[in-house]
């Protein structure tokens, strides 16, 4: 479809999920989350599938939240309600998950990293925790990113929201590797290799195993934290911060500087 924003192809036991709506930085709008979700429960129910690699097109991985959507919503109606669903599915997929990244990651596109078994990005990618900036709070994404990230990272960055480059990233455990761009495609390639030389069923049990109690106790935190994110992203602080950044202007609670 020619205004499809998720395409989906599969080769040699392989699915490839590809974000394409670079206008937006593959922001999550209503539509991508949808086809998204849609292209991830074909995979998952497709036993020709044993692995899933997250791609994209354009520039940017992915932006975090489509904010044009959230300007203006209640918190019944933001975004961010639906997202928990789409990186429960990630982390709990039985089916190996790699994340491809030809370009930065920001905010809930941050999180979709975090939710893959594995990531790679070229060495030029740079992330940021966005959300304290915005007015608004890293809640959702948090449920999979702090299993990956040091304590020290996570305090530093969640609360600064300063970017990163991927060289600290893999050495915080987002990344598995960061590679120069010539590299990318080889790398994600003997990542899927290795991956499509485990049993189906050893590998979901081993998936089962390496998560622990996090998956057992995932969907009662990511309700949590849904409805900590949706507030704050229909707050007056929160909607300051968004009218703010698509002013392109500074929010009004940061402190005049002389």
């Amino acid at each position: 479809m020619a205004d499809e924003l998720v395409h989906y192809t599969t080769a040699a036991g392989v699915a490839t999920i590809t974000l394409d709506s670079p206008h937006n930085r593959n922001a999550l709008s209503a539509q991508l989350r949808s086809e998204l979700s849609d292209h991830l429960d074909r995979a998952l129910a497709d036993d020709a599938v044993r692995v899933l690699v997250l791609d994209h097109t354009g520039p940017v991985f992915c932006a975090g939240m489509d904010l044009k959507e959230a300007k203006g919503a209640g918190a019944e109606k933001q975004g961010v309600n639906e997202f928990p669903a789409l990186l429960h599915r990630l982390w709990t997929s039985p089916k190996p998950v790699v994340a491809k990244l030809a370009g930065p990651a920001r905010a809930g596109g941050v999180g979709i990293v975090a939710a893959a078994d594995i990531a790679v990005a070229v060495d030029t990618a740079t992330f940021a925790f966005t959300e304290v900036r915005l007015g608004v709070v890293p809640a959702i994404i948090s449920v999979t990113v702090l299993p990956r990230l040091t304590a020290r990272a996570a305090h530093e960055l969640f609360l600064t929201g300063d970017v990163f480059d991927a060289e600290r990233a893999a050495a915080i455990g987002l990344l598995n590797a960061a590679v120069p761009a010539d590299e990318l495609d080889a790398t994600v390639d003997r990542y899927v290799t290795s991956l499509t030389r485990g049993g189906p069923k050893a590998l979901a049990a081993t998936k089962e195993l390496l998560q622990g109690d996090t998956a057992r106790t995932m969907s009662e935190t990511f309700e949590r934290m849904q409805e900590l994110s949706a507030g704050f992203f229909a707050s007056e602080e929160g909607q300051e911060g968004i009218t703010a950044f698509a002013e392109k202007r500074t929010p009004n609670w940061v402190p005049e500087r002389s």
